[in-house]
């Protein structure tokens, strides 16, 4: 390992094949710096990242390649979508998409180990398997980024450059959550019992079932993500103090940043553990929180397209659900509104048109109500989505659409 400047950084990336993939932090761990200089240093390359924020370049001769689609990806011209769940994308690294290199961004070394941070996930797959072909592995270290631990650290001989930033994190002041994520957060909330293992992720829905669960004890989490909810729960009182938290990424305020570094508590681990539905089937009372941008009457779940095109992935979605209804008492929820207020559109709709990303949950939840799937008949779990899920303006068309389908 050697320091580097950022120039020095670009001369080393010039040295790279036309055309090579190199993975890079991503959710709002983005390594801005290191991309910019691959930008600089490349005519021709893929960029790997995933759920990536706005800001990526875009021209000729770039690839945005990744297997969950983030917002600045979407409309990406340059986009290339590999489908897999969560679980598998590490495996890809060593098979169908090895990377030349790598570019982290990370916090400041350590005892001769740098943190990954706020981002884990599938980045220590990606490094292993950069340094088994010869790869370059650079660390972009700053002081603002969190020295996390478990799979967060890398030993400092597993770097090849190491480039000093000091910039402003990405992050996100949590927001009162509206009426209806409000209500749901309640609903989903009031069927978590103490000592309950959970998964969640960003946004109004999970914000407020966290809400929901101050007056709970000795809660656990194992989950892919997460967010301000978590510390609110820890200042609560709500958690098991003699548990570990277990995440692969966080992204939050800068209060949670705070409360993450040094934080012996949490424990960052690579996405083949987080995300493998036999550990997550191993958890207490798994409880498995996501959202979906449609529904149908077979209880399928579309968290993925709109109009065909790629909207995020299958993420965690799918190895949530199985491995938390295999948990002893383990419990999996669909939970989002009933009406989408900028399609103007049901997002209870008769069958879906897009590819699946899930289904057999235990439950769907909306602001009106909840319908439990598992164990019922297909009949049983069309008419509770209907008239326990839907919006009220929708329920004729869709009992018509029922019979139409025989489910009524």
């Amino acid at each position: 390992m050697r320091t580097a400047t950022i120039d020095e950084l670009t001369r080393r990336l010039e040295t790279l094949p036309s055309g090579s993939r190199v993975v890079v932090s991503g959710n709002m761990a983005v390594p801005w710096e290191a991309v910019k200089a691959l930008d600089a240093a490349q005519e021709s390359y893929v960029l790997h990242a995933l759920n990536a924020p706005a800001g990526l370049p875009e021209r000729d001769g770039v690839t945005v390649e990744t297997c969950f689609v983030g917002p600045g990806m979407r409309r990406h011209r340059g986009l290339r979508y590999v489908p897999s769940r969560l679980s598998l994308v590490p495996l890809l690294y060593s098979r169908a998409l090895p990377p030349d290199a790598v570019l982290l961004h990370c916090s400041a070394p350590r005892d001769g180990q740098v943190s990954l941070g706020l981002e884990v996930n599938v980045l220590p797959a990606a490094i292993e398997a950069c340094r088994a072909r010869g790869g370059l592995v650079v660390a972009v270290v700053n002081p603002r980024m969190p020295f996390t631990f478990g799979d967060a650290q890398v030993p400092l001989e597993h770097v090849d450059l190491l480039v000093e930033v000091d910039s402003e994190l990405a992050s996100h002041a949590a927001v009162e959550p509206d009426p209806e994520s409000r209500l749901i957060g309640e609903r989903v909330a009031s069927r978590v019992a103490d000592g309950a293992t959970m998964q969640l992720g960003i946004g109004a829905v999970p914000d407020a079932t966290l809400a929901g669960l101050t007056k709970r004890r000795g809660l656990r989490v194992w989950t892919e993500m997460f967010s301000d909810g978590v510390l609110a729960l820890d200042e609560a009182g709500a958690l098991d103090p003699d548990h570990p938290l277990v995440t692969s990424f966080a992204f939050g305020s800068t209060d949670l940043y705070a409360w993450l570094d040094g934080n012996e508590r949490v424990r960052m681990l690579r996405t083949e553990k987080t995300n493998d539905p036999g550990l997550i089937a191993q958890q207490r009372q798994m409880t498995s929180v996501n959202t979906a941008l449609e529904v149908d009457l077979f209880g399928q779940a579309n968290a993925s397209r709109i109009n065909a095109r790629i909207h995020s992935g299958f993420g965690g979605q799918t190895d949530f659900i199985v491995g938390a209804l295999h948990s002893p008492g383990g419990q999996s929820f669909i939970a989002l509104r009933s009406w989408h207020p900028k399609a103007d559109v049901s997002t209870i709709v008769p069958l879906l048109d897009e590819p699946v990303t899930s289904f057999q949950q235990s439950a769907i939840v909306t602001e009106h109500g909840c319908a439990p799937l598992w164990g019922r008949s297909e009949r049983e779990q069309c008419r509770d989505i209907i008239e326990e899920c839907a919006h009220p303006r929708v329920r004729d068309d869709l009992w018509e659409e029922a019979a139409a389908l025989g489910l009524a």
